[in-house]
């Protein structure tokens, strides 16, 4: 079943277009990652899913149900961590977590849902006394009041440290195996690399990519890239290797090192290339493109 369904989905501010005909599909049961940079419509997607704003022209639906006309029906089976919520600074962690239980009707002990984000330990400490990363992890033990099919997450990671950023992901891996969608928009590449099924690129308010990890590497050429020590390197062999199929770029740097980016099925004929140039390889490793180089590409023109 389809979790989120975006369909052409518009917003515009006098002459500012925060969306840009956006059509997307979370399945249930996706971890889904919804990247961009500051300004890229990020939070104005998250917006209209929550009926916090209207859109201009297209729908959004949330298991079905019309995230505008049928809005109080798509919120039950919300979850929902927003960025930079404040928390009271005087309530415990468990007075927090009573007050979401019975704002949404649910049947759930406040200790238990503290202690799947553990916080258990800490339930009758004021908020005023928790940390960062304590603070976020309540916010979602709120969020997990009811134990809600989908978790709509904005920025869930920003301003934690590793250690806070490791543990909301743990967090968030839990609720995917008990059954929960996730959807999380964030700037931060490495968090979503770790958790993600998918990914969207939104850029200028329009999606640019929806793929796998894999399956976005694969669209710029393979992604991968032969960083080769030689023991020595010729212009003519670099022009060689630059002319082969699947070849995007050949780059010497001091060293001599060359880097080569290319598809996965070319590395042996870069090498073959090489050897034929008299040029022997002392060293050799490999790289794979990882979530950033893959999201300047698609930002900055490059795919």
């Amino acid at each position: 079943m389809t979790a989120i369904a975006v369909d052409s989905l518009t917003k515009e501010y006098d002459t500012v277009t925060a969306l840009d005909r956006v059509s997307l599909d979370v399945e249930e049961g996706e971890i889904f990652g919804f990247l961009g940079p500051n300004g890229a419509g990020k939070s104005t997607l998250i917006n209209l899913l929550l009926d916090f704003a209207r859109p201009t022209a297209g729908s959004a639906r949330i298991f079905g149900n019309d995230c505008q006309t049928d809005g109080v029906q798509a919120r039950e089976h919300l979850g929902v961590v927003p960025e930079g919520y404040s928390v009271f600074d005087r309530l415990t962690g468990r007075k927090h977590v009573e007050y979401a239980t019975r704002s949404k009707d649910a049947d759930a002990d406040a200790v238990e849902l503290l202690d799947r984000v553990g916080l258990r330990d800490v339930s009758e400490r004021t908020a005023s006394e928790y940390s960062k990363g304590m603070k976020q992890r309540l916010v979602l033990a709120m969020a997990l009041a009811g134990d809600p099919d989908l978790l709509l997450l904005d920025e869930p990671t920003t301003g934690l440290d590793p250690n806070g950023a490791a543990e909301m992901r743990r967090v968030l891996r839990q609720e995917n195996e008990r059954g929960a969608t996730i959807f999380f928009s964030s700037h931060i590449l490495e968090q979503v690399e770790a958790v993600c099924d998918r990914v969207g690129i939104l850029q200028n308010g329009q999606l640019v990519a929806v793929d796998t990890i894999e399956g976005l590497r694969e669209s710029i050429g393979g992604g991968t890239k032969l960083v080769i020590a030689p023991d020595d390197l010729t212009t003519g062999a670099v022009q060689s290797v630059r002319a082969i199929t699947g070849v995007d770029d050949a780059q010497v740097l001091e060293g001599p090192t060359l880097e080569v980016t290319c598809a996965n099925d070319t590395k042996m004929d870069v090498l073959l290339e090489l050897d034929n140039a008299g040029v022997e390889v002392v060293n050799l490793r490999t790289e794979e493109a990882s979530l950033e180089d893959m999201f300047v590409a698609y930002t900055q023109g490059g795919a």
